[in-house]
């Protein structure tokens, strides 16, 4: 079955709150090129625009990012795929964060691999019960290698360790002990009275008392991406080309046990 043609992000700007909906459904929203230029676009269009606020990442589906597009990891022309998608995540991390205006994450379904990075890159993140999440890269003959760059500076590091090695699933009040999550809520109605709770507050504020506020909040992380991103996009790309990282996908897909699952 081909893939829908269209948009893969939605975008909305009402009342100094830009909206950047993942609307990729058919593939768990899954980091394809597409999907991330538009994300992109979107941060662009917030950073240029005096009337916007704060942004809000959210997703429609049950899935709020599964992590790289798969189907897309021999479709480039570069000498190393695999390095190019590396450092294609590296610079969305960075521009979530960078950006000089605050970022919601409105996380309301599943949250798996590079989607992890993007929690991890949100200013602050609401999240429902119906959310969960999962370092799975461990699982696949990877690791999580680039999304560390915004994940590891959220979570203690006992919770790091073990989430980070086990590739298990855990909820969302666990999220929320460890750091990962700003604030858990029950259902889809506390959720979106969270998130209007916060952007109402982000309109009370001058847009310089943000942008310098930020700079302050996010200066470690930056410093940190700057200082370990090739050193992360070299191991992905070394671990993803592995034959025990083809076992581990390939496995993935046909829903089988890898060859070393004990």
């Amino acid at each position: 079955m081909s893939a829908p043609q269209g948009p893969r992000v939605t975008t909305d700007n009402a009342a100094g709150v830009l909206t950047i909906t993942l609307d990729s459904p058919h593939n768990r929203n899954a980091l394809s090129d597409q999907l991330v230029s538009e994300v992109l676009e979107g941060l662009g269009r917030a950073e240029a625009d005096d009337g916007v606020r704060c942004v809000v990442l959210t997703h429609t589906g049950n899935t709020f990012c599964a992590g790289a597009d798969l189907s897309e990891a021999s479709s480039t022309t570069a000498d190393d795929p695999a390095l190019e998608r590396a450092n294609q995540l590296v610079g969305l991390l960075r521009a979530i964060v960078g950006l000089p205006k605050p970022v919601v994450g409105r996380i309301d379904g599943h949250v798996r691999a590079g989607g992890m990075g993007l929690v991890g890159a949100c200013d602050i993140v609401v999240a429902s019960e119906a959310s969960t999440y999962a370092l799975t890269e461990s699982r696949l003959g990877l690791a999580a290698s680039v999304i560390s760059l915004t994940v590891l500076p959220r979570l203690d590091p006992r919770a790091a360790s073990r989430w980070f090695l086990t590739g298990s699933r855990f909820d969302v009040v666990e999220a929320a002990r460890m750091g990962l999550v700003t604030q858990a809520v029950a259902g889809t109605d506390e959720l979106d009275a969270a998130v209007a709770q916060l952007t109402g507050e982000f309109g009370s504020c001058s847009p310089q008392g943000l942008r310098e506020s930020k700079a302050l909040v996010t200066h470690e992380v930056l410093a940190y991406i700057d200082t370990h991103r090739e050193r992360v996009a070299a191991q992905s790309s070394r671990l993803f080309v592995s034959e025990e990282a083809r076992e581990g996908m390939t496995s993935f897909m046909q829903k089988r046990a890898p060859r070393w699952a004990s």
